[in-house]
């Protein structure tokens, strides 16, 4: 039997009309938000409980302690390492937009060491933590820890990863297009 190569045709891409009903208060709040509707938005929208899912992760990450720099690093340490052009094309903008030296995110965009030791902490622990499923060591905890990250950081350091894991992994099935207005963030993951 030949392999099938799916792709965004054979999901729909849902309009605030044409959306599940579930998924259309989401949808808006996310217009009002960006001020579109990006096209990986009306993908995912097909299933409103996976949407919600994300919202509801994404918005507790976002109240986490972690600082919202720190909060990127992660999140573009889950995009790359998932590859998800979507998610790291919208999270330089997001790092861009906090005011992150250009170095550092090129860095990140590069899956390369950061120049801020506090900051690469945070990269190198949540690789360590998706690379050993949680199983991390005590080596790898106390070095994020001696950078001045607390127990509850690395906790969160999980729930950011379970995020973006599934945002990365829903935008990948559904083949998410990237939207004109992040298109001067596109990657292409080849070292951009």
């Amino acid at each position: 039997m030949p392999e099938s190569t799916f792709t965004a045709h054979t999901f729909t891409t849902h309009t605030l009309d044409s959306a599940p009903p579930a998924s259309r208060r989401m949808m808006q709040a996310t217009v009002e938000h960006l001020g579109y509707l990006p096209a990986g938005v009306g993908l995912m929208a097909e299933s409103p409980q996976m949407f919600e899912g994300f919202l509801k992760a994404n918005a507790l990450f976002e109240a986490t302690t972690l600082d919202p720099v720190a909060r990127e690093v992660l999140v573009l340490t889950v995009a790359t390492r998932n590859g998800c052009h979507i998610c790291v094309a919208m999270h330089t903008a997001r790092l861009v937009a906090l005011g992150a030296p250009d170095g550092l995110i090129q860095a990140l965009r590069e899956q390369r060491p950061l120049g801020d030791p506090r900051l690469d902490a945070v990269r190198v622990f949540t690789l360590e933590v998706m690379d050993h499923t949680g199983d991390v060591g005590e080596k790898a905890l106390r070095a994020f820890l001696e950078q001045g990250y607390t127990h509850r950081n690395a906790l969160e350091v999980v729930l950011g990863i379970g995020t973006y894991t599934i945002s990365t992994l829903a935008n990948r099935l559904i083949d998410a297009p990237l939207d004109e207005p992040l298109a001067e963030y596109a990657w292409s993951g080849h070292g951009d």
